[in-house]
């Protein structure tokens, strides 16, 4: 079986960043692109936990859904399986730097949300209780300070 992709990085050299993990032509001529939004070293620092990331799958695909310039162009929102980040999947042939204020938006409100999770209820999510609220906050407010308020460009292309 061929190699997809996103394996073919080397996962001890990638830092924590945002990151175009690949485009695909749509039929009628679209774009889809997939972008790696990278908030552990893999490898080189704990993962985040299941609970804070299913916390932040949900207040981020709410908000982005919901944003008044970008939610026609989501796609998708969701954790990567190895807990060091999530893909987001958005219409059109984009760039990195052409998402960064949208993710600035978006790691502020995570870190900042007070209330109730959107869909975190026994009848609108399948393991509602694996949510942590204040892991959720303090992770999101790592990854805004350490990595997209003062990103760099080896933070937004992929390592050799």
């Amino acid at each position: 079986m061929e190699k997809i992709a996103s394996f073919t990085i080397d996962h001890t050299k990638l830092l924590r960043g945002v990151y175009v993990s690949r485009k695909d032509k749509v039929e009628g001529g679209g774009m889809i692109t997939t972008f790696d939004i990278r908030m552990k070293l893999p490898n080189r620092e704990p993962a985040v936990s299941q609970s804070a990331l299913h916390t932040i799958e949900h207040l981020a695909a709410t908000y982005l859904r919901n944003h008044p310039d970008w939610g026609s162009k989501i796609v998708y929102w969701g954790p990567m399986g190895c807990c060091t980040g999530n893909y987001l999947l958005m219409q059109g042939d984009l760039e990195s730097k052409d998402i960064l204020p949208l993710m600035q938006e978006l790691f502020t409100f995570i870190a900042e949300f007070e209330g109730d999770i959107p869909g975190a209820s026994a009848v609108e999510c399948g393991n509602y209780m694996l949510n942590n609220l204040p892991m959720a906050k303090w992770e999101a407010r790592k990854y805004l300070v350490e990595v997209l308020n003062d990103i760099k460009p080896e933070n937004l292309v992929y390592p050799e």
